[in-house]
């Protein structure tokens, strides 16, 4: 079995408006309240897996001026939620919403259930209205409703049909032909791009643009792009390659993580990893003398490809920062690819970035996202500029492999056997501040 370029693109890369874990909490209870008669509930219980309580748990919710908060997603999903939206299903939230969700919470209507030893990502809404009960059950991606019933029997629905356990299935199946694939064979894949693709590449630009011109605009969120900017103008600091990368990616990371309500074009199942993919691509051809746009997108091509290499290794979530070791993997082949770079350099790139950056935890999405985007940008294009130049990690240093796919997969160990004790005390650490703070 064999994928081409437009299915990977196609299971990979989406818009989503906001973090994807609270949208998928949003999208389960928006697909719950669709199968519940009447109009109203009286409660929602939600279970969670680990990873996604912890990616759900501070980051902002778009359109609720930075609300935040695992019932509260829930709450917007089943007040005014499209669960036909998939990871846009916010796209409808107004004032009204917000006031209802509010109300919701404060009325101690929505339960939240950490499910410790649950493993992948799994989220389940239990809605109540009188005797009847709704639940919906979203397993493996973020949009991949599993179950959809009314007082136990399964509900008819399209949300079944189109996003079900066969698209789970198909991107398993996917991942496991990636796991298989050489670095030569990944960057073959982008000849097979025709008009159609390299319109959605250029949409994914277009998209994730929009939100680093918010975050410039505006200083959204931690402000860590329009400080960069602020200090060039001061001439504190020279924009050269490097950090007109770090400023792109992080002033959209600003504004996403602050709840800005404008979509991302993920990847790889996350907002932050489309933002990480692309934009220090985008930011780079602005120094190239004879970049064309093709050649552009082809390298974000490219870019989604080694990230969803990646990602088939570490798993969805984990205790590592996809955005640094996976979307940072992919911007710096992409950008050594736009560089003129071949297969040796593109090798050469990826260790150096992931010897660079692969102690960086996952500790949740929040603000402080802007600064790890940045990292990973800018170090994106330095272990590009190293590897053109000669500078390449030896396989005897730690985990660098023999080859770039070995390094890789040598991540993915660390990600999947090595961190799963990390992962439960950054978890720990987290509910503690919260009963505290309580």
């Amino acid at each position: 079995m064999s994928f081409t370029v437009k299915e990977i693109l196609t299971l990979q890369v989406a818009p989503a408006l906001g973090c994807t874990e609270p949208v998928a909490i949003a999208l389960g209870a928006a697909a719950a309240m669709s199968a519940l008669p009447g109009d109203g509930y009286d409660s929602i219980e939600l279970f969670l897996d680990p990873n996604v309580y912890k990616n759900g748990l501070a980051v902002s919710i778009p359109g609720t001026g930075g609300l935040s908060g695992l019932d509260m997603a829930a709450a917007l999903g089943a007040a005014g939620g499209d669960p036909s939206l998939r990871l846009e299903v916010l796209r409808p939230i107004a004032e009204p919403h917000v006031a209802a969700a509010k109300a919701a919470l404060a009325a101690g209507r929505i339960t939240v259930s950490l499910l410790k030893d649950r493993h992948g990502l799994y989220v389940r809404n239990v809605i109540r209205r009188g005797d009847d009960v709704a639940e919906s059950i979203i397993e493996g991606l973020h949009d991949n409703i599993t179950t959809l019933t009314l007082n136990g029997q399964t509900v008819v629905s399209p949300l079944l049909k189109e996003h079900g356990e066969d698209s789970h299935a198909k991107l398993m199946e996917m991942e496991e032909w990636l796991k298989g694939l050489s670095l030569n064979e990944i960057m073959a894949l982008t000849d097979g791009l025709d008009e159609a693709d390299f319109a959605f590449l250029r949409e994914g630009v277009d998209v994730n643009m929009r939100l680093a011109e918010q975050g410039l605009k505006f200083g959204l969120g931690l402000g860590v792009g329009k400080t960069l900017e602020r200090l060039v103008r001061q001439r504190l600091i020279k924009k050269d390659m490097i950090l007109a990368a770090r400023i792109l990616a992080s002033s959209a990371a600003d504004a996403r993580m602050s709840g800005v309500p404008l979509p991302a074009m993920s990847s790889a199942g996350s907002g932050n990893h489309g933002l990480t993919a692309i934009l220090p691509i985008w930011a780079v051809k602005d120094f190239i003398d004879d970049a064309d746009e093709k050649t552009v997108l082809e390298a974000i091509a490219l870019s989604h490809m080694v990230t969803a290499f990646v990602k088939a290794h570490t798993g969805r979530l984990s205790a590592i920062c996809g955005c640094s070791v996976a979307a940072g993997a992919g911007a710096t082949a992409g950008i050594t690819y736009l560089l003129g770079g071949d297969a040796t350099h593109i090798a050469g790139a990826i260790k150096n970035l992931l010897e660079d950056l692969a102690g960086i935890i996952c500790d949740g999405a929040k603000a402080g996202c802007a600064l790890k985007l940045s990292t990973a940008a800018g170090t994106a294009v330095q272990a590009a500029l190293f590897a053109l130049h000669g500078v390449n990690v030896h396989a005897t240093d730690g985990i660098i492999g023999d080859s770039s796919e070995d390094t890789m997969r040598n991540i993915g160990t660390l990600a999947v056997d090595g961190m799963i004790q990390t992962d439960r005390t950054i978890l720990d650490i987290m509910l503690r501040k919260r009963l505290v703070e309580a």
